[in-house]
């Protein structure tokens, strides 16, 4: 599918960035263009890599004109530019709104007007009955693509959601890893509170798979296990021999849910189950009020969400073995100073 053609990533420079160039550099892709704002982070992409299809443009989605020129040309968009961090969207909602809502009004409207053949744009769980200003933000940012696309047929929008990315940059496990390591408690919110485990090659998978599967408006959920945050610790004091390492238990932060949830009751309703994963088909109802106020679903009130308390579990075993498959894991168990997977 990506045989001679051009891909954007934006926000390239992250987690998500760099594990789709280890999937993608050595195939027969012909050129790769990284979008972002952050010029060290791209300088450091540009050594690291060295190589002659990936290409650097720096912008900023909140700039239309900036994403319509790195656009030109281009067959392909992955949209994963975001603030994703939960408390500075909290103190800064109106950058959240600016850089996750508008800005990918922004996206999709260079890609609709330079014909763009498909874009994915990357969600979150928290988008799912949200209660912190990124979540929201999250939220918005999928109903612009879904109204985005019923505007074109010739460019395809679909989204993708997924739960946490373990080890990625500003997630808890390098947190965890380094409180061990310095001999410091172990600070949990609590020990209660579960989390969808996803690593980045789960998160490439799925936009993967709603590239080559999705019709414009899908959104797509891979199906994903979930852990309590003690399941965790206890695999990772495990893991770097620390089994009785201290544990100090702070309190739920604010704008923090006991669980996350990937698909709302709603949702779950109209969701297709496709083995691995689900996809979501866009509401196409037009503005006939008489269809919101006078034609209920009884399927409604009967359905569940799809949620962290009620998926897989996994043991602390189940924990370990998912834990050790990534890049970060393995490098920590080496020996070596890494800060996150990229």
């Amino acid at each position: 599918m990506f045989n001679n053609k051009t891909l954007l990533i934006t926000g390239g420079t992250g987690s998500f960035g760099n594990a789709v160039l280890r999937r993608f550099l050595d195939s027969n892709i012909s050129e790769i263009r990284i979008f972002s704002r952050d010029e060290k982070k791209q300088d450091d992409m540009r050594k690291k890599y060295n190589n002659s299809k990936l290409k650097f443009y720096i912008g900023d989605v909140r700039d239309v004109d900036s994403v319509r020129t790195a656009m030109r040309g281009v067959d392909f968009v992955f949209h994963a530019a975001a603030l994703k961090q939960v408390p500075s969207c909290e103190f800064y909602p109106l950058q959240a709104v600016k850089t996750n809502v508008l800005g990918t009004e922004n996206v999709l409207e260079a890609a609709i007007a330079l014909g763009i053949k498909r874009v994915i744009c990357l969600s979150t769980d928290k988008a799912v009955y949200p209660i912190n200003a990124m979540g929201i933000s999250k939220a918005m940012m999928e109903k612009v693509a879904v109204a985005k696309s019923r505007e074109s047929d010739a460019t395809t929008i679909c989204v993708t959601r997924y739960g946490n990315v373990m080890a990625s940059r500003g997630s808890v496990i390098p947190l965890f890893v380094n409180q061990i390591r310095a001999g410091k408690a172990l600070t949990i919110t609590d020990p209660a509170m579960t989390r969808f485990m996803m690593t980045l090659d789960d998160a490439v998978d799925l936009v993967l798979y709603a590239f080559e599967h999705g019709r414009s408006g899908d959104i797509f959920v891979q199906k994903a296990p979930a852990a309590t945050i003690t399941t965790l610790t206890q695999a990772l004091t495990g893991l770097l021999g620390a089994p009785n390492h201290e544990v100090r238990v702070i309190g739920t932060r604010h704008g923090e849910k006991l669980f996350e949830a990937l698909l709302s009751r709603e949702e779950m309703v109209a969701a297709q189950d496709l083995g691995g994963y689900f996809r979501v088909p866009p509401d196409l109802r037009d503005l006939n009020y008489d269809k919101f106020t006078d034609q209920g679903e009884t399927q409604i009130s009967e359905a569940a969400d799809y949620n962290s308390h009620n998926t897989a579990r996994l043991d602390v075993d189940g924990m370990k073995t998912l834990l050790i498959k990534l890049r970060f894991m393995q490098a920590i168990t080496r020996g070596e100073d890494v800060q996150a997977e990229e």
